[in-house]
């Protein structure tokens, strides 16, 4: 699912959006998802209401929040479980709610997520051996799916805020408020933490860990399903097995997904035609590359390589 659904939001009053920091309010987790939304609160001028509160504050509160987010760092102390079910629970009110950093595993280790994809921090992967049963974990920056949205933060909480702002207000409001804070390109929801999947799964499925790295070091040339088995020393049956309950998708479907983010990179990053980014990322025909790339991202191959020249 797309961020932009997002736009669909009633918006007959201000909208009106929560943030409950249960971390450290110097945390990166935290300031890099404040403070582009509070720059976007003051650009839109009473149209945008950001409510931020303790947990604490937020169990005791009622309230009409659109969209609503449990916010801590990797390092915070996870709230009482009374006190946590309690906001979790007000924040489920929201059309959209969720989580940033540790605020998505302890949402997840409460069954609130529901068999979701979820985005958590890698460096939290250890923490996670009850979570698998009750939500897909993927190594994405952030994921919404449904009503859930789930960021894994640190620096991502840049992103995804200015994603949420895009989504909510439009690209101008976004574009001023990337100009304000310095940054030249946001990074999508689809894109990787490049470490999460060696700390969730080197130790513990080294076998799916070794098929994802020979993904990625063969994106020009594709290997099929049935060599990737061999070279890993599995049946195509178990190795299905293996990516279906680890990551929440077929081997096929993944290595896909992969070659067209790296595609999406080139697009985005480099001068290559869009013929030659097809044939780099293992496209040999330009209408199966426009195919799958508009049926991942929403948009074709140019339109993304304009939003390059006119960004």
């Amino acid at each position: 699912m797309s961020f932009a659904q997002l736009s669909r939001l009633n918006r007959e009053q201000p909208l009106r959006m929560l943030l409950v920091n249960a971390g450290e309010p110097d945390s990166l987790a935290w300031s890099g998802l404040a403070q582009p939304l509070r720059l976007a609160q003051r650009i839109l001028n009473g149209s945008f209401q950001l409510d931020v509160m303790t947990p604490a504050q937020t169990a005791a509160t009622a309230g009409d929040w659109q969209l609503a987010l449990l916010v801590a760092d990797e390092g915070s102390v996870r709230p009482a479980e009374a006190e946590l079910r309690a906001v979790i629970e007000r924040c489920r009110e929201a059309a959209y709610w969720g989580g940033v950093g540790a605020g998505v595993l302890w949402l997840t280790q409460t069954g609130a997520a529901g068999g979701a994809r979820i985005a958590l921090p890698w460096a939290l992967y250890a923490e996670t051996e009850d979570v698998t049963e009750r939500a897909i974990l993927t190594p994405n920056l952030f994921e919404i799916d449904g009503r859930l949205i789930s960021c894994c933060g640190g620096a991502a909480s840049i992103d995804f805020s200015l994603t949420l702002i895009e989504a909510l207000f439009g690209a101008n409001v976004q574009a001023e408020i990337k100009e304000a804070l310095c940054i030249d390109r946001v990074r999508s929801s689809e894109e990787r933490q490049r470490v999460a999947l060696q700390a969730r799964f080197g130790a513990l499925q080294p076998k799916l860990s070794e098929a994802v790295t020979l993904m990625e070091a063969n994106i020009e040339e594709p290997l099929s399903t049935d060599d990737i088995a061999g070279l890993v020393g599995l049946s195509r049956r178990q190795l299905e097995r293996l990516f279906k309950q680890y990551l929440g998708s077929l081997p096929s479907r993944y290595y896909l997904e992969l070659r067209l983010q790296r595609a999406r990179q080139l697009l985005l990053e480099t001068n290559h035609s869009i013929v030659q980014v097809g044939l780099m990322c293992g496209f040999s025909s330009g209408s199966h590359f426009s195919t799958a790339f508009g049926t991942l991202f929403g948009n074709t191959p140019r339109e993304e390589r304009q939003r390059k020249l006119q960004g």
